[in-house]
């Protein structure tokens, strides 16, 4: 299967599952995935993640193992795919937006790799705005 946004396909799979409460969700592996999965775990928005070699499938599998809070409240209410293939959000290291006034993160492809935006704000980096997470 062929897909034209794959890092919307992922954000649109964690939303799915957290909608339902599900505890797993599996997709197809790329490095920028990996990175947005490393970035949403030490945030605390999931639980953890895992790459996964089946052999009975043509690619590595991602899987991230979703979290909620005690009483099933969602630890991710919303999430929002920012720059997209047909329109590219760029922002310096001064205009980058903080996500529900500071509670929630962006983040951010800079040329020393994916952040959240505080961390490319710290560092003086901007870069494009892959998705926002609150």
């Amino acid at each position: 299967m062929y897909v034209n946004d794959p890092i919307a396909d992922m954000l649109t799979r964690i939303r799915n599952a957290n909608m339902v409460y599900l505890d797993v969700v599996d997709m197809p592996l790329s490095r920028v995935k990996a990175a947005i999965a490393k970035i949403l775990k030490e945030e605390g928005y999931i639980r953890n993640y895992k790459v996964i070699n089946d052999p009975k499938k043509p690619f590595q599998v991602l899987r991230i193992f979703m979290q909620y809070g005690s009483n099933r409240e969602h630890v991710v209410q919303g999430i929002k795919r920012i720059s997209k293939p047909g329109r590219r959000v760029y922002a310096g290291s001064k205009e980058l937006p903080k996500v529900m006034g500071g509670l929630g993160m962006a983040v951010v492809s800079t040329s020393q790799g994916l952040m959240t935006d505080a961390e490319a704000r710290k560092r003086g980096l901007g870069g494009e705005i892959l998705c926002n997470v609150w």
